[in-house]
């Protein structure tokens, strides 16, 4: 059978935690690239704030 891996974030400590994506856009080229991170649903807002 196979394992369900997704739920390993709904128990315990993990819910206290988000995973945010933020679009970056490069000086050099000028193209956009996408930072993922997984933060503390606490410092959510300052990470978009940077």
């Amino acid at each position: 059978m196979a394992k369900k891996a997704v739920a390993t974030l709904q128990k315990g400590a993990g819910k206290g935690y988000s995973k945010v994506i933020k679009m970056v856009k490069s000086e050099k080229t000028g193209a956009y690239a996408f930072k993922e991170e997984v933060v503390p649903n606490d410092d959510v807002k300052t990470y978009f704030k940077k």
